[in-house]
């Protein structure tokens, strides 16, 4: 019984903690401290480890793509209960400069910002934007038949990468690259 309590209560104490890294070496650390929970069979204090991504669109070589960019550039977030051995395992992972807080008493993320970060990285992105248009976006039209037209986007295929524009009433289907916003 009294192990019972012990564990329910280390599960009260487990939370997120944002670990700041040197810049560019988010995926680094996460593959090292993966490798050290393995390695010294942690997974009951560190649980998971993660560079917080979006999807954003980039236009490159007359294509409009979308790519995976960094949401927290330089932070690693670590779901994990902090003890001795956790905290020095990871503050002394290759590329990590520390934790957000005082050096030695980290500052766990709250329950809601963890809750809104992670269900925005399930959602694949940071915000609802991601092909950057939104219908009733007045565009351009910059290829095809109807190129210099004027056009109202009426709704977005961000899968395909499509469009559906008004141009002069007339409804029109078009990729992405063909448009840009005025």
């Amino acid at each position: 019984m009294e192990k019972k309590l012990v564990e329910s209560e280390r599960i009260s104490d487990r939370a997120w903690y944002v670990v700041h890294t040197f810049s560019g070496y988010e995926k680094r650390v996460k593959d090292t401290l993966e490798a050290k929970i393995a390695a010294q069979n942690l997974q009951d204090v560190i649980f998971d480890v993660i560079v917080p991504m979006r999807a954003e669109s980039e236009f490159k070589d007359g294509r409009r793509r979308i790519v995976q960019k960094k949401v927290f550039p330089g932070y690693v977030l670590v779901d994990m209960i902090v003890n001795n051995n956790s905290w020095y395992v990871v503050r002394n992972t290759q590329g990590v400069t520390g934790f957000v807080g005082s050096e030695k008493d980290p500052i766990p993320l709250s329950e809601e910002e963890a809750y809104r970060i992670l269900t925005e990285l399930v959602d694949g992105r940071a915000d609802d934007d991601t092909l950057g248009f939104k219908p009733n976006d007045n565009v351009r039209i910059i290829d095809g038949i109807f190129e210099n037209r004027l056009a109202v986007i009426k709704s977005i295929d961000a899968e395909k990468q499509r469009l559906k524009v008004l141009v002069e009433d007339v409804p029109v289907d078009l990729d992405v690259s063909q448009v840009e916003k005025i």
